[in-house]
């Protein structure tokens, strides 16, 4: 057995230890990258046909719905009410089985809410994660296991829109990022004392603080904030866990937090409106970072520890200025990646250790596409703003479909991604769930 495979094999082995891989049990699926192995998945229904079951949701939230096994996960606000949501469906009826009020008070802009990060599961337990620094663990019949917020353990988050980074669960340990500005903004934050960005691992039995780390950062300003997720990924052997954010890319000790290696920046100048959304993806070695706006994406190889310099970049999209990302995180599927630019109103498939585009095709439709892809069958899934869900092909980039899927009002946009399970599509409009399929 070579060095390469027994690493793979032991990163998926502890991969599927978290759940089953026909699950989707955090933001980023079973493997962390958008894609999943689940097969004869529908590209041809409507928001009647083809259609297993769909129910009505009492608010809008950009949390992606997370399965395991026969249950259904969903974050979600009440809007009349103004309350925050941790919900559970029965996946095969879409019954509600369980509904918990979290906390009064939904949100402090118009663009978003305090439901935005999406739960995960390990088959056992599930957390919740608010805006507002509320986490919440139930296990699966909805008993509360443990719960603890993280404004009063180490103050409230410094951001100047609405915090949405999701938690990350592997190997046993909950992971959480706040990369947030130095100083408060909009009246958020710690006044009168620095607000320092963290890592911090969890006890995901109990809510136990495991280790909390300071993460610094040269970025200025609104720089410093990111909204991105912690992946895992191997890197020699190593295990480790990968932050974007704050002008840089890192990678950290599972079982400490200790930064390994840091690169950065795709900020040299050190703009200071320059906030991350897109969480890293990885494939062949190579990680993405996602530069934001319309600025190219960098394919970063690790070659050494402490601070890494341009020698660490594979290659970057710089001449290929349509393969970029402002907001959704790129897939990694059948040996490449799948990026989709939200600004630039385009999607591409890209050779993982060259930067090839294979193809590149513009998204259908006049909306922004802000929800990450999901690769799965051979397709790439996307919806957009207005809730049209399009199916490409994702060996020639061929458009199969475009299915509308909602009718937005009132300011309210789709933002959640398309994700597959147990041999269904799962959608959530601005107001409704759907399961599509058998």
């Amino acid at each position: 057995m070579t060095r390469t495979y027994h690493t793979l094999l032991l990163f998926v082995l502890a991969i599927l230890s978290v759940a089953d891989a026909n699950d989707w049990p955090q933001w980023r699926g079973p493997y962390f990258n958008g894609s999943t192995d689940e097969k004869n998945l529908p590209s041809d229904w409507s928001q009647t046909e083809n259609i297993a079951w769909s129910v009505d949701l009492p608010g809008s939230s950009a949390a992606t719905p997370i399965i395991q096994a026969d249950r259904i996960f969903l974050s979600g606000v009440d809007s009349e009410e103004e309350v925050l949501l941790a919900m559970c469906f029965e996946r095969m009826s879409g019954k509600l089985l369980w509904k918990h009020d979290i906390a009064q008070g939904t949100s402090h802009d118009k663009r978003s809410t305090f439901a935005a990060s999406s739960p995960l599961t390990d088959g056992k337990i599930v957390v919740f994660f608010y805006a507002n620094g509320d986490l919440v663990c139930f296990d699966s019949d909805g008993d509360r296991r443990w719960a603890r917020n993280l404004h009063k353990d180490y103050g409230p988050f410094a951001f100047q829109w609405t915090f949405a980074s999701s938690p990350t669960l592997f190997n046993g340990k909950l992971y959480v990022q706040i990369l947030q500005r130095d100083v408060p903004v909009r009246g958020r934050g710690l006044s009168g004392q620095k607000n320092e960005s963290y890592l911090l691992a969890l006890n995901p039995n109990t809510g136990e603080t495991l280790w909390r780390v300071i993460r610094p950062s040269q970025a200025r300003r609104e720089s410093r904030e990111a909204y991105s997720t912690p992946i895992p990924f191997t890197l020699n052997g190593k295990q480790q866990l990968l932050i974007a954010g704050g002008d840089a890319l890192t990678g950290h000790d599972l079982e400490t937090g200790k930064e390994l290696w840091r690169w950065g920046t795709w900020n040299p100048r050190r703009i200071t409106h320059w906030r991350l959304v897109p969480s890293p993806v990885t494939g062949e070695d190579i990680i993405l970072a996602c530069a934001p706006k319309t600025d190219p994406i960098y394919a970063i190889r690790p070659n050494g520890t402490g601070i890494l310099d341009d020698s660490a970049i594979a290659w970057t999209s710089l001449e290929e200025r349509k393969v970029t990302s402002d907001v959704p995180t790129p897939a990694y599927y059948d040996g490449d990646f799948f990026v989709l630019s939200d600004l630039r109103k385009h999607l591409a498939r890209v050779e993982p250790r060259t930067g090839k585009v294979k193809w590149g095709i513009e998204t259908p439709g006049r909306a922004k596409y802000e929800a990450s892809p999901l690769a799965a069958d051979g397709k790439i899934y996307i919806i957009n703003h207005d809730g049209e869900a399009a199916v490409i092909h994702a060996e020639n980039g061929k458009i199969l479909n475009v299915i509308p899927m909602d009718s937005t009002s009132g300011g309210e946009v789709v933002r959640a991604s398309i994700v597959a399970a147990q041999g269904q599509l799962f959608i959530r409009t601005t107001r409704k769930l759907y399961c599509v399929g058998k």
